[in-house]
């Protein structure tokens, strides 16, 4: 069966502008890191054949050695290219389609993979052609030509490496705002400034906050939660967060004016295990709640007192459903082995959002929406429909096309989570968390109910 992977992203750019990219070839290699090369013989048109090879030495040496010249299968100036490229037992074919839109236009690329071959191609090809794929839209966007106007916003990402940190700076490059990035280890494959910073005390990399228009703070820094929940790491996860928190209120307490906005990240898990409770915004927070959740988040959000900005919101995110994340990844992964069954009772909440959800309540949050304005303070980033956990592994095995799998018993999860050196709880408890402020603002989900979302997420 061919498994088919879908990425969109809107560029503000016409479609002819990004053609000037897109439709040749031989430049697939100035976007994508992970394409080493491509000759094609010949003028790009339908029927014409070329090489590629992809990065990586396991990747280089099976195709130089093995693979056949693709073939250019669709070639529509301005509107779509496809390439088709024979694999041992198999076809790999990718497209990119443009479609005008208000403003600019809607990029799209579908890998699929067919044949005996599929499985293996795709995990050894597939996924290094579509890694951080939005960078590499980003790029595309500024290979066409795409700068920021000259009141564009610039977007300052603390943590702006990490997963949904990447995927923020791409999407408003895309949308042609100016995205610095505050990181500890700079990167020059990224198509951003970046300046470099400890997390805990101010330096140089104050210049990032000082910038003649608009200026957006999005302080998503702090150490991934997946780990063991000692008295050490629920520490270090504190600190991480809290550190770099105080650390970028101090710089903004230098600014000679205040940050336009300031958003601030935190988590729905500040609600801990909230049991049968709907949380919102005005929900209280437990006492004492988990240490490694609430614990670990009130402080965080506290952290921002004093900030110099205009306007400030917490975004407490709920679980975002993203290909490329580690939770969607590691539930697929299971459900595809056949351990896709409840976790404990299942009832436990599941809440959570679609990524391109989660981008447009930042993009509503920095005033970047027309149509929906939302005001300042606490902000629940989640859909109106969260579900229990027998029901989300459940709509995972139905659209893996899995049989039904036995629960996993709270005691073998417990000793599981000690090997695999994270934090059971993070299977175990949940929260029924909504936003009554996007309900209020009229924000629109795209992606509203949870077999919507796996429908665009998972391969096909």
């Amino acid at each position: 069966m061919p498994r088919t992977a879908t990425y969109t992203q809107f560029i503000a750019l016409p479609p002819q502008r990004l053609w000037s990219v897109l439709g040749d070839p031989a430049r697939w290699p100035e976007w994508n890191p992970a394409v080493t090369s491509v000759t094609l013989r010949g003028a790009p048109a339908v029927g014409a054949a070329g090489d590629y090879l992809p990065r990586g030495r396991v990747s280089e040496a099976i195709h130089d050695r093995m693979a056949k010249p693709f073939v250019l299968s669709t070639f529509v100036p301005d509107r779509e290219l496809s390439i088709e490229q024979p694999e041992p037992a198999g076809t790999m074919r990718l497209r990119w389609t443009l479609t005008p839109r208000p403003g600019g236009t809607e990029l799209s690329e579908q890998l699929t993979f067919s044949g005996a071959s599929a499985p293996v191609f795709r995990r050894v090809v597939g996924d290094n052609l579509q890694a951080d794929v939005r960078t590499a839209f980003a790029r595309l966007a500024r290979l066409a030509g795409l700068e920021p106007d000259p009141d564009a916003l610039t977007a300052v990402i603390a943590g702006g490496t990490g997963a949904l940190g990447r995927k923020i700076a791409a999407d408003l490059t895309c949308r042609g705002h100016r995205v610095s990035i505050l990181t500890r280890r700079a990167d020059p494959a990224l198509p951003y400034t970046q300046y470099e910073w400890d997390g805990r005390t101010v330096g140089d990399w104050v210049a990032a906050l000082r910038n003649p228009g608009r200026t957006a703070l999005i302080n998503l820094a702090g150490k991934l939660v997946d780990c063991r929940p000692t008295d050490r790491n629920i520490a270090e996860l504190r600190s991480s967060r809290v550190d770099s928190t105080r650390a970028l209120v101090a710089a903004s307490e230098s600014l000679d004016r205040p940050l336009d906005y300031w958003l601030q990240a935190s988590t729905t898990a500040i609600w801990a295990d909230a049991g049968e409770i709907r949380c919102t915004e005005t929900t209280p927070l437990p006492v004492p709640g988990l240490p490694q959740m609430t614990g670990v988040a009130q402080p965080w959000e506290e952290a921002l007192e004093g900030a110099n900005a205009e306007r400030r919101s917490i975004l407490r995110t709920s679980i975002v459903l993203d290909p490329d994340a580690p939770a969607l990844r590691t539930l697929a992964t299971l459900t595809r082995a056949g351990l896709g069954g409840s976790v404990g009772d299942g009832t436990q909440w599941f809440s959570w959002i679609h990524l391109d959800d989660w981008l447009a309540i930042v993009r509503a949050a920095l005033g970047l929406d027309s149509e929906v304005v939302l005001p300042e303070g606490i902000l629940v980033a989640a859909t109106d429909f969260p579900v229990r956990n027998r029901e989300l592994m459940t709509a995972l095995r139905r659209r893996l096309r899995r049989p039904w799998s036995p629960p996993t018993p709270a005691a073998a999860l417990t000793i599981g989570a000690i090997f695999l050196r994270t934090d059971p709880a993070l299977g175990l408890t949940g929260r029924h968390a909504t936003s009554d402020v996007l309900r209020a603002a009229g924000f629109r989900f795209r992606y509203p109910t949870l077999e919507e979302a796996l429908s665009d997420l998972l391969p096909r």
